[in-house]
């Protein structure tokens, strides 16, 4: 028996993919969980080359449809150039089907050490909170490829949730995922961490992915600390805060399309 590669994606050259059950979602072992999607569609966002060091400073993921466990091919082109900032995007398709867009603004890098100010306080070390399994009914995949260490809350607990989480896998197979598809990994979580409603009556699923940054993380570790909104008329909003060990790195929100199952 062939042993599962320890990647999210396997390279087959030409920007195509071949997708492992790793990115699975917890609901169909057919679908993927969109937190390894993101994180390939911003791998080729990083990909695209700039005359000068620039930071990726806000990223929105449009969800088109469901995202088989399949080969994917992505490309990445620049919009809109500039020298202080530019607007660049990329696109994610099986076949001939699109079923994933990313726009991103780059913004030219300068030093703004002095006057870091507005973020929310560092979360307590991953190393003083236990590994939480996934929860029963939920299937295997994704959330077997992650390391999740619940602060407060969890998946399966309705309600705002802390965690830290951390890839078991590549990103890539050979490859070291960077800071930035490290967070684009996990930040598609929010929605599921903070979930207010019973998830075999309700769905409550993200059209979208939003992400702004203020600056790259570091190290293998992601902190989430999620909150869900739900409005009257079928629509919601998950709201994270982003961590790495060194406090917060950027502010995620999702629209949430809320319905009786």
């Amino acid at each position: 028996m062939s042993k599962t590669p320890e990647a999210f994606y396997i390279p087959r050259g030409d920007a195509s993919f071949t997708s492992t059950e790793h990115t699975a979602g917890p609901w169909s072992a057919d679908a993927q969980h969109f937190g390894p999607p993101s994180a390939l569609l911003v791998r080729a966002l990083e990909g695209l080359p700039a005359d000068r060091p620039m930071q990726i400073a806000r990223v929105t993921v449009e969800i088109l449809g469901s995202l088989p466990v399949a080969d994917v091919t992505v490309q990445a082109r620049v919009v809109r150039p500039g020298r202080s900032v530019e607007l660049i995007a990329a696109e994610l398709s099986v076949g001939t089907k699109l079923v994933a867009t990313a726009t991103a603004w780059r913004i030219a890098s300068s030093d703004s050490s002095e006057v870091v100010t507005g973020g929310a306080d560092s979360l307590p070390s991953p190393d003083g909170f236990a590994v939480r399994p996934r929860p029963e009914n939920w299937g295997a995949g994704y959330l077997d490829a992650m390391e999740i260490r619940p602060i407060s809350g969890a998946l399966d607990i309705p309600g705002p949730s802390v965690a830290w989480m951390r890839q078991r896998v590549a990103l890539v197979e050979g490859e070291a995922p960077t800071g930035l598809q490290r967070l684009f990994a996990v930040a598609d979580s929010g929605n599921g961490l903070s979930s207010l409603l019973d998830p075999t009556r309700w769905w409550f699923i993200n059209t979208e992915l939003t992400v702004h940054i203020q600056r790259v993380p570091v190290g293998e570790w992601i902190g989430m600390d999620a909150k869900t909104v739900v409005g009257p008329a079928g629509v919601g909003t998950a709201l994270t805060t982003i961590h790495d060990l060194q406090g917060q790195v950027g502010k995620g929100s999702q629209a949430l399309m809320i319905r009786p199952r």
